[in-house]
């Protein structure tokens, strides 16, 4: 067990595009020694992501979107397919989803069931991310999403039957943790 955690020093390493921080912390071991660590973490705020469903036509709908670090980390063409999500910024998580997900998708939806909360990359990632499901309909469908221009999103809707989702894990064409945790999360509640 780690006990009496003492932040000793915090220097900001980036603060470009989200704040990347070098923190020299102590604290005491079940053994009553002290240890002294320096690790690294990034803060990029808390997010949001969704899963829309539709129970009739048994659908999700997913994004594509190029993804750097993916990218520079061998994915050959940068894309990565993900349910809808986003950064909470000054908005509360179901504030911020709604809003997220009609840019991004063009659906407008109304009603969003929290799940859950969950730390997505614990040991560098200060950020949680609040997931979301919400039933979807052809009616919701207010604009063709893709995105906000100023944000430089460029982002492709992707309607796809869930049981053709389930096969796109196991062949590795969807590779986002989020994401597969709210498609399995549909199939363990039987929502799909």
């Amino acid at each position: 067990m780690i006990e009496n955690v003492k932040i000793l020093n915090t220097e900001i390493l980036s603060d470009n595009w989200y704040t990347l921080k070098k923190i020299t912390y102590t604290y005491t071991l079940k053994d009553g020694s002290s240890q002294t660590q320096d690790r690294e973490a990034y803060d990029r705020g808390n997010g949001a992501t969704i899963l829309l469903y539709n129970k009739e036509q048994q659908t999700v709908i997913l994004t594509r979107q190029f993804r750097l670090p993916t990218y520079i980390n061998g994915n050959s063409s940068g894309m990565l397919i993900e349910a809808c999500a986003g950064l909470l910024d000054k908005d509360n998580a179901e504030d911020c989803i709604k809003r997220e997900t009609e840019e991004e998708t063009g659906y407008k939806v109304t009603e969003v069931r929290k799940i859950f909360e969950a730390y997505m990359s614990p040991g560098s990632v200060t950020e949680i991310l609040h997931f979301f499901v919400a039933a979807y309909s052809k009616s919701m469908k207010v604009n063709e999403g893709g995105g906000l221009e100023h944000e430089q999103e460029n982002i492709e809707v992707m309607e796809i039957s869930i049981d053709r989702a389930m096969q796109m894990i196991d062949s590795g064409e969807i590779m986002d943790g989020k994401t597969i945790i709210l498609l399995q999360y549909v199939k363990l509640h039987n929502l799909l």
